[in-house]
């Protein structure tokens, strides 16, 4: 029932008489789903004045006027706690009833199941911005590239930092601003869907982070949500070469000495480019350049500096 007062919830406070007479419901009543909502994780503001959103809030009624796509965000469903947003995403879109669209888009206050890349877990916390988009008619050859595509939106539409691959945005000073990753259902060649999970620290972040607020004061999350699917809808359709060409505009891996996890060890050397599939092509001691299609990088030099 909670979820009956979330749609009508705006960034100005509206009274429990006025929100009740719409939904058939008492004062006392609104007030109690108001609370529902607030111990769910939205952030309600609730005063004197009545119930209302906190100004920023990347809710449907906050977000949408905010909207420049044709596609992205057109279908958008926002909750207080959810187990993942990519659960829900996924659940949307095999629902033969009201099955989620291409550029259908999930966003929540609060993960209790969150996961990011090779099984972490995936931190939520007020002031991160937590979002799937759902993705129909990509081909194989497409899916390698959408992490980086969405790399690249991200640094768009934050506008501060650099990529460091294949799916983390750091700060300015090396910190850790956002992550991303990408899960798709896989039917022999054919690519049935994806669901792309972006989180971003906007004004709060864990221990050793950073948020985009130390840079961008002003900064809303529902004003970043708007920009970020702007920015996916354009760079989700770019040719691969320009795809890979605003990459490695943005890199901040390559051309540094770097230590990648791979599923089959570590490999240590110097981070020369990426290939036509997103790869990583690391050169070695003796020269010889190795081809890494996953693993975690660690900058080198970025962390002798975290050392001292």
């Amino acid at each position: 029932m909670p979820a009956r007062l979330l749609p009508l919830l705006t960034s100005s406070p509206q009274s429990g008489e006025g929100l009740g007479a719409r939904l058939g419901l008492g004062r006392v009543t609104i007030n109690t789903l108001a609370r529902r909502l607030e111990e769910d994780g939205v952030p309600v503001v609730i005063s004197r004045e009545g119930y209302a959103l906190a100004a920023g809030t990347p809710a449907p009624p906050l977000v949408t006027p905010l909207l420049t796509t044709h596609t992205f965000g057109q279908a958008i469903r926002y909750a207080g706690t959810v187990t993942s947003t990519q659960d829900v995403a996924r659940a949307w879109a095999d629902d033969a009833a009201d099955a989620a669209p291409h550029g259908a888009v999930v966003v929540a206050e609060r993960q209790s199941a969150g996961r990011g890349r090779r099984g972490r877990v995936w931190d939520t916390t007020h002031g991160t911005l937590v979002l799937s988009v759902l993705l129909h008619g990509l081909t194989l050859p497409e899916l390698a590239l959408i992490p980086l595509a969405a790399g690249v939106a991200v640094q768009a539409a934050g506008q501060i930092g650099g990529l460091k691959w294949p799916n983390d945005l750091l700060s300015p000073d090396g910190r850790k601003l956002a992550g991303i990753l990408l899960e798709a259902d896989l039917r022999g060649e054919d690519v049935r869907r994806a669901v792309l999970g972006i989180g971003i620290n906007v004004s709060a972040s864990p221990e050793g982070a950073a948020c985009l607020t130390e840079w961008r004061p002003n900064l809303t999350r529902a004003q970043l949500l708007a920009d970020l699917l702007a920015a996916l809808e354009h760079w989700l359709v770019q040719p691969p070469a320009q795809i890979l060409a605003a990459w490695r505009e943005a890199s901040v891996t390559l051309g540094q000495p770097v230590q990648v996890q791979t599923p089959r060890g570590p490999v240590t050397g110097t981070a020369l480019d990426i290939d036509a599939q997103g790869s990583l092509l690391v050169q070695v001691s003796g020269g010889e350049v190795v081809t890494i299609s996953a693993g975690d990088v660690h900058l080198v030099g970025q962390l002798a500096a975290h050392r001292l």
